[in-house]
This record gives structure tokens, sequence and C-alpha cells, in this order.
């Protein structure tokens, strides 16, 4: 029997990470412009999800692991600080999101799930929500996510989602509203920073469906 593979699925019936090649086939049969790969992980088809299909095209299996030299030159993540995560169940799907302090493991919050969700609208709103739970407790600590594309909605002020608004996703989209509204108004100094996955291994917010 072959080594298991997952598979990424970025345009088809339904969207996400699965773990089998039917499963990813029934996403992709007759859906004109589909675009999926296999991975060797959970950890890499899920990062994959977060990018774009075009970014993976002729790309190796494997990643390179990172040398010493990068290793020492990135360092330790800084403890003093808020981890955040997000994980979804057919993006769009069941969706929810937390936030860990790295130190001590504690979940410090947690929302959802919530209906037809996706996982860039889970990683949006983890980062406001660590923002609005450090402004209020008046904390200099930074937080770490591992979603680029999250960490540029906030930059911007909105969630840049495709996703649409339906009767069963309003209270999602509710939600939304307000991390935008919370960023139209309110000023912070809380320092985001991407998580250092390949050096560090996954993110401690994150829920470990594997």
């Amino acid at each position: 029997m072959g080594k298991k593979k997952f598979y990424t699925v970025w345009k088809g019936h339904h969207t996400g990470v699965f773990g089998s090649w039917e499963d990813c086939k029934a996403q992709i049969k007759d859906f004109k412009g589909a675009q999926y790969k296999s991975f060797e992980s959970f950890e890499a088809a899920k990062e994959a999800l977060k990018g774009n299909y075009k970014d993976f095209i002729g790309k190796s299996k494997a990643k390179k692991k990172l040398s010493k030299e990068q290793l020492k030159k990135i360092g330790q993540p800084n403890l003093n600080s808020i981890c955040v995560d997000a994980a979804v169940s057919g993006n769009p799907g069941k969706m929810e999101y937390r936030g860990v302090d790295p130190k001590t493991k504690k979940v410090l919050f947690k929302q959802g799930p919530f209906e037809d969700g996706t996982n860039n609208i889970g990683e949006f709103l983890a980062i406001v929500h660590g923002l609005a739970f450090l402004q209020k407790k008046n904390s200099d600590r930074i937080i770490y996510t591992d979603s680029r594309i999250a960490m540029g909605w906030v930059k911007k002020k909105s969630c840049n989602t495709k996703l649409k608004r339906t009767k069963k996703n309003d209270t999602l989209f509710e939600l939304i509203d307000r991390a935008i509204i919370w960023l139209n108004n309110n000023d912070y100094k809380t320092v985001i920073v991407k998580w250092e996955t390949k050096a560090w291994g996954e993110i401690p917010a994150d829920f470990g469906r594997k």
C-alpha cells in the first residue's frame, strides 16, 4: 500500500483538504477549471489551502528542511504572545477559531463552530478577537498567526472573502461586520507576526485534526 496522501482543492464543487483521492475526485469531476494538488502531509495540504494554486504548480512534493543557519536566524518564538488559529470542516463548512497562550497552552478564547464558514474567515476573526482581547487587558503581547492572507485582511481592515452571505451563515457575517467596525474604530499597537511553521512546527492554537 502506498503512502497516504492529502489533497488540497482550491476550486471544485467543494474546497478544502481531503484525505483520499476518491473524496478529491468527487469535488473536481465535471468542474471546469478545477484546481487541486496532492501533498505528503495534512499540514502541507492545510498550509497550501491558505495560498494560491499557482504558487504550487511544479513545486516538489517534499518541502526542503531548513538549514541550521536558517533556524538560527529565525530563532525561537516569543512566548509573550497569543497564538491564534482556525479550523474548518469542508471549507466552506463548520468553522471555529481560538487563541492560545503558547507558554501554558491555555485556551484564552474560543468561538464557534459557525455554519458555512471558511478557514480564511476564521483566521481573520481570530486575529481581530486577539487584538480586542489584548487591548482590553492593556497587554503588550504580540499575536502569532500562520495565515498571511488573514494578516493582509486585518491590515486592510477588510474581510476580502468571496463567500456569499446566506441565512445559514448570517450569524458569522454579523461577527465579520463587528470585526471590521472594531478595526476601523480602534488604534492598536499590537504586533502581528507570522508563525514560522517550518522552524517551530504547528502553531500552538492548531486544532490538531489530522
